[in-house]
């Protein structure tokens, strides 16, 4: 079996072991009144959503868990080279950050009306923490490509600088596509088209087991949009966002080909960037607003455009700018 089928293969297997167990956990997730908050000063629409479940980032993780663990005690066991070690650390990523994202879930759906879980400097600090020892880890463990750009040759050894940058990026990423989830259907695609797209990348430079990683994600985002396309069954939450940007930002560092993320998460990368932009404009100006609310993809609700519409164009947007991240990783 090729490298590219077996990739694929992986990608529909979970989805096919992770859409079966969908309706049980929603079941359950109800049962246990685990029910999306919504913030009060939200576009009005969204307490359409109040009470839907979330916490619903369990239903893509665990089965990427299993399945690649499974198969890579296989590979120990055994002389089928299905999954290495050097999947161990996004994997170790994905728990750990999951974690942070259920126990900011868990204090939000136990305090009303949206006021929210942890407090964002606890939250931002254990995720810094969580970073430090996974940037450690890359520099001095996996030893991956510190800085690869398009149209160089050469390799570029950052130094002692690689931690910090890592750090920043593994917490900023985390951040992004938790600022990107709010509107049915969009943190998943764009994750999925983002993993794929360096599922891609890792293919090219022939990192075959960090390929089928990918793809595993893949499928297993897939299945959790069976149940989140809209009107969505699930919320992902923060249990799914954070560990799934954080994710993406290992295997981004992973093929040493982390600058074209911005490019190829452009729609993460636009969100969290309108947040800093309305921040920065407000303070400036004592009071006016440059978005009619960020992140951006409220600014288009609340001008008009329905959530589909907004989803299903950031998505065009997302899928270009990732087969574009891909073409200059060809360079």
């Amino acid at each position: 079996m090729t490298q590219t089928a077996m990739a694929l293969s992986l990608g529909g297997i979970t989805f096919l072991l992770t859409v079966i167990w969908g309706g049980p956990l929603i079941r359950v997730l109800k049962m246990l009144n685990i029910g999306e908050q919504i913030r009060i000063e939200g576009p009005q629409r969204h307490f359409t959503k109040l009470g839907t479940p979330t916490m619903g980032g369990w239903l893509f993780i665990i089965p990427i868990l299993l399945i690649t663990g499974v198969l890579n005690l296989v590979s120990i066991l055994s002389e089928l080279n299905v999954f290495g070690n050097s999947i161990l650390l996004p994997l170790l990523t994905m728990i750990l950050f999951a974690l942070v994202g259920a126990l900011d879930d868990w204090l939000g759906i136990r305090r009303p009306h949206g006021i929210g879980g942890l407090r964002a400097r606890w939250k931002f600090l254990l995720q810094t923490i969580l970073a430090i020892g996974i940037a450690l880890i890359l520099k001095y463990g996996l030893k991956p490509p510190e800085l690869i750009l398009p149209n160089v040759p050469e390799v570029i050894d950052l130094g002692i600088w690689y931690i910090p940058i890592a750090v920043i990026w593994i917490v900023g990423w985390s951040n992004a596509v938790n600022i990107t989830d709010g509107l049915d259907g969009l943190a998943g695609l764009i994750a999925a088209t983002a993993f794929a797209a360096y599922g891609a990348i890792a293919m090219l430079q022939g990192q075959v087991f960090l390929v089928r990683f990918c793809f595993t994600v893949v499928g297993a985002l897939f299945a959790f949009l069976w149940y989140n396309a809209h009107p969505a069954e699930l919320f992902m939450g923060d249990t799914g966002s954070i560990p799934l940007g954080a994710t993406l930002g290992v295997v981004a560092l992973m093929t040493g080909q982390w600058i074209l993320l911005p490019i190829i998460a452009i729609i993460p990368f636009s969100e969290t960037l309108s947040v800093i932009l309305q921040v920065a404009y407000f303070k400036i100006t004592k009071g006016r607003r440059l978005f009619k609310m960020a992140p951006l993809k409220h600014h288009f609700e609340l001008s008009g455009w329905s959530e589909t519409q907004i989803v299903q164009r950031f998505w065009l947007v997302a899928l270009l700018s990732g087969m574009f991240g891909v073409a200059l990783a060809l360079i």
